[in-house]
């Protein structure tokens, strides 16, 4: 080759652009690490008792099975634990979540505090979706919930973007009920151990199959009242328990109903954070999918006497898009219903 022709050939290959790297192989990179799984509830909680569960069995379906660590982060309604995967968790997969979906219609219907686009959350699925449900300590007497109506009732509450606030906020204002929302708990095992002091008498929130493993004696030895249920339908085992739906006395209140019950449907949701690689979060959801399907997975969550009702990550984004698309007209009915008024909010005890 003459040195013209050579001289250009370098002056070619110089100005060409780099070859893209080699993507690293998935099982290369999680071999030796650990996946942190946040959870935005307190420890013994029924959310917190499925991703323990599931961190047992989840590292065994990613290739290079890292360990998978729990890290409970409460705060200010699940507010802490969302931003922080938002944005400041590592974005290379060694991140995950478990959050209530609280998050989600937060985001359109009230929006304080709240640093992050849940558009943006890559969802890896739901490992169980069920009601919620709203109760009171059985020497409180309340048998109805139509009764709160004519009598005030301290509901405990961790904090103003969490279920234990909302729900009695939004029956306040839709429908004049005396709750009285005790916020600053720091977890729910905390709000049922000041019901059991006599410092609240209720909770709303909790799931059934929670509530199920957590506390099984309250239903057996009937220390509470189930006086309403959250979501799609009645549970199967409830249902002589109301829907928040069914309360609806007008086509409005129902429409305002329906915005808070849509994101139940979501279920026991769990995240990456923004970013991760795309094929790091196709092994992730992957071995997400075989997790909930492992017969050890399911042998444990069996025993712990919950539920395994999963929701696919496809199914969760169309149900969020759902609510963060809603109209600016419902939107603002449904932010009147759940904004808290003087006098029905006061700060627990320290």
């Amino acid at each position: 080759m003459s040195l013209p022709h050579r001289l250009a050939l370098t002056a070619l290959l110089l100005c060409a652009p780099p070859l893209p790297a080699r993507a690293e192989p998935i099982g290369a990179f999680y071999a030796g690490k650990q996946i942190n799984l946040i959870v935005s509830t307190g420890v013994g909680g029924g959310v917190d008792a499925n991703a323990r569960i599931l961190a047992r069995h989840l590292g065994d379906h990613i290739p290079g099975n890292p360990a998978i660590v729990v890290r409970n982060m409460t705060g200010a309604g699940h507010l802490q634990a969302t931003n922080y995967m938002f944005a400041q968790a590592p974005k290379d997969g060694t991140y995950i979540a478990a959050i209530l979906p609280t998050f989600v219609g937060y985001q359109v219907l009230d929006g304080r505090g709240a640093q992050y686009d849940a558009r943006k959350f890559p969802f890896l699925g739901s490992a169980d979706v069920e009601n919620a449900n709203l109760y009171t300590w059985s020497a409180l007497g309340v048998k109805d919930i139509n009764e709160v109506k004519s009598r005030e009732v301290l509901m405990g509450a961790t904090g103003a973007g969490s279920y234990t606030a909302l729900y009695p906020t939004l029956l306040n204002n839709v429908l004049g009920m005396k709750f009285k929302i005790v916020s600053g708990y720091k977890s729910t095992n905390e709000i049922h151990l000041a019901m059991q002091r006599g410092e609240v008498s209720g909770r709303a929130g909790n799931f059934f199959t929670s509530l199920k493993s957590q506390n099984p004696d309250w239903l057996r030895d009937h220390k509470i009242d189930m006086l309403l249920q959250f979501g799609a339908a009645r549970d199967p085992e409830w249902l002589d328990t109301p829907l928040l739906t069914d309360l609806a006395q007008n086509a409005e209140q129902r429409q305002i109903f329906q915005v808070f019950s849509a994101e139940i449907a979501l279920g026991k949701v769990y995240v990456a954070t923004p970013g991760v690689p795309e094929d790091r979060l196709a092994a992730l959801r992957e071995a997400f999918a075989q997790t909930l399907a492992d017969p050890a997975y399911r042998d444990e969550i069996e025993r712990a006497q919950m539920l395994t009702r999963p929701a696919t990550w496809q199914q969760d984004q169309v149900l969020a898009n759902d609510i963060l698309g809603l109209s600016p007209e419902l939107i603002a009915k449904a932010k009147a219903a759940m904004e808290t008024k003087p006098g029905d909010e006061q700060r627990a005890s320290p």
